[in-house]
């Protein structure tokens, strides 16, 4: 025998001692591990519920252990009015085929020779609440995937959705199937998750026959994820939607959207929350004709985490009776706090106030071919001496800041009454041009003539500033009790007018 063939041999033998007794000890070290990311997943899941009339809970229901391989059977099990009337106990059956460490066969094929404590090929199983998920998708497993487990805990693999098509009397649905990959550490500490679908369209015709399509193209999520401190995650997602298109109502209106994107990103520094949002979209049009671009974006910080979790979870249980009340279509019960309720969220609020949050709308703008409208607003808030100060005098010392500026683009009226007009059935030229031109006027006409804002070119232009007990309001100062008294007298001429 030559001396490669030496080498080859003995680095097979290698690779079976190593694999048969990392096997065998993956197979009695698995059930602990598996019983573990049971526990962890069902903490996750009972957080995921909270403020929901229902429940989801994961269990172990079997694990067949053998040498280079076992079987392990979940139950997926929901209840509560959240499911519906129709099924308010689903459950979904997991079946888990486990090749042992640390060197799966799956893997070795695959030319991937990091060992693993082991891969996990998982599907759902048909029963009563997935047999017609089943049917959708040829009666093959609509849903299967591929972990693998390190030693050190950590996961990582793919989850897919295989493509389906329904149809029934009222409403179809035709999927072109979700593929994810993801990654994640020990006990889901940091979490990497990317995915992307092709196509989704839905169709449904409602109790009055109007119909509903909606048809989806391009989706694709990213997210990056750490767990924080107090146990919920933090971090960055983004989703884009390459073209969306909806068809509504009797006359079948038609909306479309192209380029839409969400981004947000979030931290926690302390015991202080920080995020911002940000959505576009790059065209929208509306039956058939060009409408323009959007864009919104919103950031939050010094939030207190504590108080905010308190008052989130007050308000959650608060809701529950309120959800399953509606649910079950009985009487919806008066929200009603305790004494000790009341006591708990007013410490809690004045403790989120002592923070000094800072909100803001840093841009929600609409723009077309021969103009742009804009709105931003900042809000700066502040703990108050006490809460049972008069109303505007609570006002006053719960804002520290409010900053806002609105500016309508009078062209971008004249384009948004141009498709109006369009839409209404109005071809000739002039006419539409007439009915854009009167609709931009008035609107300024209006806003400049009840002094609510001022004329810029062609902008209408409306700003606000209070602090430290004063506002300017385009550029008068006032007092906050002058500012309400002039609003008020302004809105109610336009009333009267009306």
């Amino acid at each position: 025998m030559n001396k490669p063939a030496v080498v080859l041999l003995g680095f097979v033998v290698a690779v079976g001692v190593v694999s048969a007794g990392g096997a065998w000890y993956t197979g009695k070290q698995l059930e602990p591990v598996l019983q573990t990311a049971v526990q962890d997943a069902n903490k996750e899941l009972q957080r995921s519920m909270a403020g929901v009339d229902g429940t989801v809970s994961l269990e172990l229901v079997s694990l067949d252990r053998g040498l280079f391989s076992s079987t392990a059977h979940y139950r997926l099990k929901g209840q509560g009015s959240v499911f519906g009337e129709q099924n308010p106990n689903p459950e979904l059956l997991i079946v888990d085929h486990i090749e042992h460490g640390p060197l799966p066969f799956s893997r070795l094929v695959s030319l991937k020779w990091l060992p693993v404590m082991a891969t996990s090929h998982y599907a759902l199983e048909k029963n009563a609440t997935t047999e017609k998920w089943f049917a959708a998708a040829k009666d093959v497993s609509p849903l299967k995937g591929v972990a693998n487990i390190g030693y050190s805990r950590s996961v990582n693999g793919n989850l897919e959705l295989l493509p389906l098509a329904f149809k029934d009397e009222t409403s179809s649905v035709d999927f072109s199937g979700l593929n994810l990959d993801f990654d994640s550490t020990a006990e889901g500490k940091k979490v990497k998750v990317d995915g992307y679908v092709n196509s989704l369209k839905l169709a449904v015709v409602d109790a009055n026959g109007a119909p509903f399509d909606a048809e989806f193209a391009g989706l694709t999520v990213a997210s990056n994820l750490e767990k924080s401190t107090f146990g919920f995650y933090t971090g960055q997602n983004t989703i884009e939607l390459s073209d969306t298109k909806v068809t509504f109502g009797p006359q079948k209106a038609v909306l479309t959207l192209k380029g839409f994107e969400q981004k947000d990103s979030s931290e926690v520094k302390d015991n202080n929350m920080a995020g911002r949002v940000d959505y576009k979209i790059d065209e929208i049009g509306y039956q058939g004709k060009p409408v323009g671009s959007a864009a919104m974006a919103l950031s939050l910080k010094n939030i207190d985490v504590p108080s905010g979790l308190v008052l989130t979870k007050l308000y959650q249980d608060k809701m529950q009776p309120v959800q399953a009340a509606a649910a079950a279509g009985q009487p919806v019960p008066e929200l009603q706090l305790t004494e000790a309720e009341q006591a708990l969220a007013e410490a809690n609020v004045n403790q989120l106030l002592a923070a000094k949050p800072h909100l803001a709308l840093e841009n929600l703008s609409l723009k077309t071919t021969h103009g742009e409208s804009k709105f931003n607003l900042v809000l700066d808030l502040a703990k108050p001496t006490s809460m049972e100060l008069p109303p505007v005098e609570l006002g006053k010392q719960m804002v520290s800041l409010l900053d806002a500026n609105l500016t309508l683009s009078k062209p971008m009226i004249a384009d948004v009454a141009a498709l109006q007009a369009q839409v209404g059935g109005v071809t000739d030229p002039k006419a539409i041009e007439q009915q854009s031109q009167m609709a931009s006027e008035m609107v300024s006409g209006m806003a400049v003539g009840t002094q609510l804002a001022t004329l810029v070119g062609s902008d209408v232009v409306s700003k606000l500033h209070y602090a430290n007990n004063e506002v300017t309001f385009n550029g008068q100062k006032m007092t906050v009790e002058q500012f309400i008294s002039f609003v008020m007298s302004k809105v109610g001429a336009v009333g009267g007018a009306q």
